[in-house]
């Protein structure tokens, strides 16, 4: 029988009771036994110690969180980070709560709510949209290969999250965290700011403790840059360790799924997971390395570890704060014992990155209508072509702010076994791959450190997103290499992050590497759900 928490108020509280299961303390004797649990501030690990301790149940905790969305997502400062509910949340929680009585935990997610982007599908109660309203009421059959690990895991999935529509890839002008079916994501530091994009949703779900842990997708930095941007922990692995079965695509070379946790040790439990060889991914990979993807909590020194530092990234210099927090940072790396390789220089040619969006464009046509081709989407959305008669038939409601040209140019191409698309891949991802290769064998590297964000710009519907800084997802993006990324800093209550790059496979190393520096720098700081930098009055009904 679960042991019970009796409703304690307040934060002090949770303090006392953290403190007082370190020490093997039973639980404090009350009349009333309706457990408290303020999930803004634990992490996964103080969830799962209270999970597998008994100190309250999945049903608690799914309810717990349920709770808070409804405060502070749907009510509050309404953050319009969560798309929908699952249905079936309380009751999957009550059946795991069963499984725990009998027999014990079902695997490592065991009892730990999990939101999921909404272009995952599930094969349950809501839909899997990409947040359009062409796709609305689309639900899937089956689910997603990722879903079905996570299940097994014993996740429950919470909710769907918002997202740039059809992730960021129907126009050069998209604003960030828009979608028709799901409205503006807001950043939860400064309400008027942008959550970046394509996973919006996600990183601010976890930011604003609507959820522990998230599910993004990343073709080109829709992880990290949210991650960063929303001063969560982001873990985009090497391209097919997990799989894109059962994900709305839009780049078979590029597309990942990958965690969001408040914490190192919260993303690499998620991403320990999600991986898993699926046959049924054309371009699946086997993760070989067997070890635990969970960092060692002694290991907090890089001693002989080389770390290339970049330079002459996009807007060195446009805003010194972050340059300061990168160079502050590249000190406490060799505060830890790591050896700096500094500087490390490398940006695409302008000829690799218009051959890069050549092979989006043309793997997003291939692999989208492929998908809706396989699904029972609706009689008039069968492909990239009827979508794009979609969108004009209903303009007013889907594209109230920006238009299609990326659909329009992806329309155009003319498949994949064409010589233009197999000379684009070679000049954008081969070559990345070459040259990125290179630098880690002649410069004897483990990682090269990235700086990721600058400041969050105000949300802007007129003239869509305005990145101003950084770029450096490009290098994991396109070779296919993992990154993960972690808080280092803020700039007027904005998260900065730091991204560590590794080659294939090396997901483990750079978690390590991750979890040393967050442990020395202590960074992440809580959402404060500002109204705007103009005034510092949080946000009625945030806590």
């Amino acid at each position: 029988m679960r042991k019970r928490l009796p409703r304690i108020i307040g934060k002090p509280a949770v303090l006392l009771i953290t403190l007082l299961m370190g020490q093997g303390c039973s639980p404090p004797r009350a009349i009333e036994t309706v457990p408290l649990i303020d999930v803004s501030v634990l992490t996964v690990t103080d969830l799962r110690s209270g999970l597998d301790s008994g100190w309250y149940s999945a049903t608690d905790l799914t309810r717990a969180y349920l709770d808070r969305i409804k405060r502070i997502d749907d009510a509050g400062p309404q953050l319009n980070a969560i798309i929908e509910i699952n249905p079936d949340a309380m009751a999957i929680a009550a059946q795991l709560d069963a499984q725990f009585a009998a027999g014990g935990p079902r695997g490592s997610l065991h009892g730990l709510p999990v939101v999921l982007k909404a272009n995952i599908d599930t094969a349950d109660g809501m839909a899997t949209s990409a947040g359009s309203l062409a796709l609305a009421t689309h639900q899937a059959a089956i689910d997603a290969f990722v879903v079905s690990r996570l299940r097994a895991a014993g996740a429950i999935i919470l909710g769907k999250a918002n997202l740039s529509e059809w992730a960021n890839f129907r126009d050069e002008h998209s604003s960030s965290g828009w979608s028709s079916v799901g409205g503006q994501t807001k950043n939860p530091f400064v309400l008027d700011r942008n959550p970046c994009g394509s996973s919006s949703g996600s990183a601010v779900a976890v930011a604003a403790s609507l959820a522990p842990l998230a599910v993004g997708t990343e073709t080109s930095g829709s992880i990290v840059c949210p991650a960063g941007t929303n001063g969560v922990v982001g873990i985009k692995p090497t391209v097919g360790v997990i799989s894109r079965s059962g994900i709305i695509p839009i780049s078979h070379s590029q597309d990942t799924a990958g965690p969001m946790a408040k914490t190192v040790t919260g993303a690499a439990l998620l991403l320990e997971a999600m991986i898993g060889f699926d046959p049924s991914d054309a371009g699946a990979v086997e993760f070989a390395d067997g070890a635990s993807l969970l960092p060692d909590p002694a290991g907090v020194r890089l001693d002989g570890i080389r770390i290339g530092v970049l330079r002459g990234y996009y807007g060195s210099g446009r805003f010194p704060q972050v340059d300061a927090i990168y160079e502050a940072n590249i000190a406490v790396l060799a505060g830890l014992g790591a050896t700096a390789i500094d500087p490390i220089e490398y940006r695409a040619s302008d000829t690799q990155r218009a051959a890069q969006y050549q092979v989006l464009l043309y793997e997003f046509k291939a692999g989208l209508n492929a998908y809706l081709e396989s699904h029972s989407v609706a009689d008039e959305v069968d492909s990239l072509a009827d979508l794009i008669i979609y969108n004009n038939a209903n303009q007013p409601r889907v594209m109230p702010h920006f238009a299609q040209n990326i659909f329009i140019d992806a329309q155009a191409t003319d498949g994949l076994e064409g010589a233009a698309y197999l000379q684009a891949r070679e000049d954008a991802n081969q070559r990345l791959r070459d040259d990125v290769d290179a630098l880690f064998v002649a410069q004897k590297l483990d990682a090269i450190l990235l700086p990721v964000n600058g400041p969050a710009w105000p949300i802007d519907w007129l003239s869509g997103d305005n990145y101003g800084f950084g770029g450096t997802a490009y290098l994991a993006a396109v070779t296919g290499y993992p990154s993960i990324v972690v808080p280092a800093g803020n700039v007027s209550g904005l998260p900065i992050a730091v991204g560590f790059l590794g080659r294939a496979f090396t997901e483990r190393n750079i978690i390590q590497m991750a979890y040393a520096f967050e442990q020395a720098t202590r960074a992440r700081i809580d959402p404060m759900f500002v109204e705007t930098l103009e005034t510092t009055t949080p946000s009625p009904g945030t806590r």
